[in-house]
């Protein structure tokens, strides 16, 4: 039995790494409560841990726990993404003006942050309802509180209240979703529900409730309309680098969670979801970028264009059996660094500004070229031009879009492709046409430097050379633990 135990332990090295690393910071920041730089490094270091234990996990495919994880290439390419923004949000936090602000609070900061990653990466390896709930539980709880971490903004108590209140009621009915589920096939294990509904023995309308019910638990999660409400205030409220975290890593482990559903649970009935996750996805989109139109302040605009990115990434769902699923996985990796990047400038900026509004960037082309350049690659690419990251993850979810017959969903997509050009090249304008607010110069460490080359070096790469990415996409999905 200890063997059989250690085995086991070995398959979640590295979240057992990283909840290690978050234990650790907690007793260092007991024992040296004003010192930030200790904790940021033991979190640095544990994620370099983490890291390396990922490495040792290529090319398995194990159901482990009595089939509660699955640790397959799908999961590993999730976790892939979660710990990159880990670091990336990390490293963020270093020389955010808003974790500064909270010098005694910095060691339960970064608990906070790895706890969350910790929570995202069991949830992308779940394999059984249960699991799934508690993952996304425990990734929403750790959320919630960080969203508030900066007591003296205004609206972060706010937009973490708001957060714990959506989160509630949304995790409410999704559980309760799940729980018609198990009484309709009598198990939690994804697999064992799929092979009870492959006998078509289940009650079809039990069934589209428990589906509908579950959504609306991941629906919250990704931000999709009409679970959407929370966004705009959170981004807005919370700290820049939390922003930046839920927008990706939080996002990733949402949809990956939906991916491994769709792979079992609702694979009976894929082409019947896929009308609804078109209507979700149009709906989606269309609320996103309107709503992104007239938004002054840049924090609040990046919320409501990360909705409109929900819905592309929804698209994904929609054409699910026609290259759907590599095609969302592909655009959650350029979303990955095209978002990062813009919320590396903001970071960059939170000492200088006072303000989130647009108008304070003014003139950012002349203070800082490369933060100004950063910024534009980075909107550039979440918009879709080419030939930049973004272009061409557009570009794979509509065709495959186009493949599955949903021509009016595509054109949506493109059309609004169009609009957000609008609400991105304002941002463009501001920093590169108007003159300077204030004769203040901007100064960014080396290392502020070296992130803002590598998002856009992502960017970049993945606009101009897709080859290995589309690789990597497609191994994801090889012989994957169902």
């Amino acid at each position: 039995m200890p063997e059989i135990i250690l085995n086991n332990l070995t398959l979640i090295l590295p979240e057992l790494v990283l909840t290690a690393t978050a234990l650790l910071i907690i007793i260092a920041h007991l024992l040296r409560r004003t010192d930030g730089s200790i904790v940021y490094y033991i979190a640095l270091a544990g994620l370099v841990g983490t890291v390396y234990a990922l490495t040792g996990k290529t090319g398995q495919n194990i159901s482990a726990f009595d089939g509660m994880l699955s640790i397959d290439p799908f999961s590993l390419y999730f976790k892939i993404i979660i710990v990159l923004s880990t670091v990336v949000v990390t490293i963020m936090s270093r020389y955010s003006a808003e974790v500064k602000s909270e010098p005694h609070l910095t060691g339960e900061y970064y608990f906070l942050i790895l706890s969350m990653a910790v929570g995202m990466m069991f949830m992308v390896g779940s394999s059984n309802l249960l699991m799934m709930y508690l993952t996304l539980e425990m990734t929403s709880l750790t959320s919630y509180i960080a969203s508030g971490f900066t007591r003296t903004a205004k609206d972060s108590s706010e937009a973490s209240l708001k957060y714990l209140l959506y989160g509630a009621f949304s995790s409410g009915v999704m559980l309760y979703g799940m729980s018609i589920l198990y009484g309709l096939t009598g198990t939690l294990n994804i697999s064992g529900i799929n092979q009870v509904l492959m006998q078509g023995s289940v009650n079809s309308l039990a069934l589209v409730v428990s589906s509908l019910f579950i959504m609306v638990g991941f629906g919250y999660k990704i931000s999709a309309v009409p679970f959407h409400y929370w966004t705009p205030d959170v981004y807005e409220g919370a700290p820049v680098t939390i922003t930046a975290f839920l927008s990706v890593a939080s996002k990733a482990a949402g949809f990956a969670a939906l991916v491994r559903l769709m792979m079992t649970v609702f694979a009976p009935a894929q082409e019947s979801l896929a009308l609804l996750f078109s209507i979700l996805a149009g709906l989606t989109i269309l609320y996103g970028n309107l709503g992104a139109i007239p938004q002054t302040n840049i924090k609040r605009l990046l919320g409501y264009s990360s909705i409109g990115h929900a819905g592309y990434l929804l698209i994904g769902l929609a054409a699910f059996s026609y290259s759907g699923k590599e095609a969302l996985l592909y655009y959650l990796l350029s979303y990955l660094f095209s978002t990062g990047g813009a919320f590396l400038v903001i970071v960059a900026l939170s000492s200088y500004l006072k303000t989130d509004n647009i108008n304070e960037l003014a003139g950012l082309s002349q203070k800082s070229p490369v933060l100004a350049a950063g910024m534009l690659l980075s909107l550039l690419s979440l918009a879709g031009v080419p030939p930049l990251a973004g272009f061409f993850a557009k570009f794979y979810l509509l065709f495959a879009a186009i493949k599955g017959g949903l021509f009016w969903l595509a054109l949506i997509g493109v059309l609004n492709v169009i609009t957000s050009l609008y609400y991105y090249l304002k941002i463009v304008k501001v920093m590169y046409m108007d003159k300077p607010m204030n004769e203040i110069s901007f100064h960014i460490t080396p290392q502020q430097k070296a992130m803002q080359y590598f998002s856009m070096f992502g960017i970049l790469a993945l606009g101009i050379y897709q080859a290995p990415f589309v690789k990597l996409v497609e191994l994801a999905f090889l012989n994957a633990v169902k």
